[in-house]
């Protein structure tokens, strides 16, 4: 991970969520993360090497929900990242108090992302954890269902139209 692209994930994440409400905040968070590069010496020639970490990733998730979902990790990973910062650095200290600001903000969205990690954990050869998951499946096909209906419904008229 690089710090440049650190920063544009941050800017990226305070601006879509609107955190700030004028370009002041802006301005000094840029002067603060221009300061974080030079501590974590970004301009090196290796940052560009492999393309972004986050940035790229955020194309793939296109609905706000969606991702809120990411951006909420992706600010823990943040912080996670600055736990071994110099906290005497007044800019490392006002990113970060920004970020947790934003972590507080995206809460439920951190649990939904909890949520999905802890499916992937889910050992699905475990015959306890096979048989719950054959009584919950009804429940989730309704689901399913009732979520996609509009789009069979769509592909079902389409049809009679063929005939």
């Amino acid at each position: 991970m690089t710090c440049q692209t650190y920063s544009l994930c941050v800017l990226f994440v305070m601006i879509y969520f609107g955190h700030f409400g004028n370009s002041i905040f802006l301005a000094e968070l840029q002067n603060d993360i221009d300061q974080l590069k030079a501590d974590f010496n970004s301009s090196y020639s290796d940052v560009a090497d492999g393309g972004p970490i986050f940035t790229e990733k955020l194309t793939n998730w296109t609905e706000r929900n969606e991702k809120r979902i990411i951006l909420s990790q992706i600010v823990s990973m943040y912080l996670e990242m600055l736990k071994t910062t110099d906290k005497s650095k007044a800019h490392v200290r006002h990113i970060t108090e920004e970020l947790s600001t934003l972590k507080n903000d995206l809460r439920d969205d951190a649990k939904k992302m909890k949520d999905l990690m802890d499916l992937t954990k889910l050992q699905m050869n475990d015959l306890k954890i096979q048989r719950k998951a054959v009584n919950e499946l009804f429940s989730v096909l309704q689901k399913l269902v009732g979520t996609s209906s509009l789009k069979r419904k769509r592909s079902q008229s389409q049809r009679r139209y063929k005939s």
